[in-house]
């Protein structure tokens, strides 16, 4: 269990819970995850740091869905984010900042590196948004990430093994190379085979009914063709299957 990490994508306080009730490393705390994820709110991230003592909280600041290029105004919200979730003691921040380009965005994430001093720092998935992902791991490195959130430029991450299994044999220490989106019971093991990747994101995520029994047909808040009846949480059980998966696999390999 100590070779790997296993990071949890929460979109709420009950994901958390139940990240931590299965032994997750840490949550990423996030709202907004039909956009991709989009900064949690003060009071979701308040009681999230309450609840979570044995699993690590990172929390996501990206102000809106969308591309990674942001104006000085939007960096100066984010700013102010990692500045606020210093102060309520959340162990980690999750950012990443690209030129109009496609690079890198140096400036703008060194400065928020330097607001989030002493706070563990991921660059998330913008990096599958890089033109030259080799050239951008060079400056994450410089910069000083700790962690890298990718599924190797595609769409997941089981069909960026390829890449995946590169840059991990260009990072032997920092940043960790994390693997992440549609990591699953089914290929978790896998993935860790055939890259030799040891961190890994996922949501394990389950449809749960809402308590309402009345509902206005024909009347979205949302996506028109979504049930939003149906309330979509991490489980316990699936973050479990999905870190037993990789246990148990590797189990078997190291028989006689």
């Amino acid at each position: 269990m100590n070779s790997f990490e296993f990071e949890i994508c929460a979109n709420g306080l009950e994901s958390c819970i139940a990240a931590q009730a299965a032994g997750a490393t840490r949550v990423e705390l996030c709202a907004g995850i039909p956009e991709g994820g989009t900064t949690p709110s003060f009071g979701e991230i308040s009681l999230a740091r309450k609840m979570l003592d044995t699993t690590k909280l990172h929390v996501i600041i990206r102000p809106r869905g969308g591309d990674f290029t942001y104006s000085p105004l939007e960096i100066e919200r984010m700013a102010l984010d990692i500045s606020l979730c210093k102060e309520m003691g959340v162990d980690g921040v999750v950012f990443g900042c690209l030129t109009p380009e496609g690079d890198i965005d140096v400036e703008a994430n060194a400065r928020l590196l330097q607001h989030a001093r002493g706070m563990s720092c991921t660059f998330h998935r913008a990096f599958d948004r890089c033109k030259d992902p080799m050239n951008a791991l060079s400056q994450l490195k410089t910069l000083g990430f700790d962690r890298v959130l990718t599924s190797g430029q595609q769409p997941t991450a089981e069909a960026g093994i390829p890449l995946l299994k590169h840059l991990q044999q260009d990072c032997l220490l920092k940043p960790i190379i994390m693997a992440g989106c549609g990591v699953n019971e089914s290929n978790i093991a896998k993935i860790h085979e055939e890259t030799g990747v040891t961190a890994f994101h996922f949501s394990a995520r389950e449809n749960v009914k809402s308590a309402t029994t009345y509902m206005s047909s024909g009347v979205a808040m949302g996506n028109p063709d979504s049930d939003e009846s149906l309330l979509p949480y991490t489980t316990e059980r699936r973050v479990a299957a999905t870190i037993n998966a990789l246990l148990e696999r590797k189990k078997e390999v190291s028989l006689p």
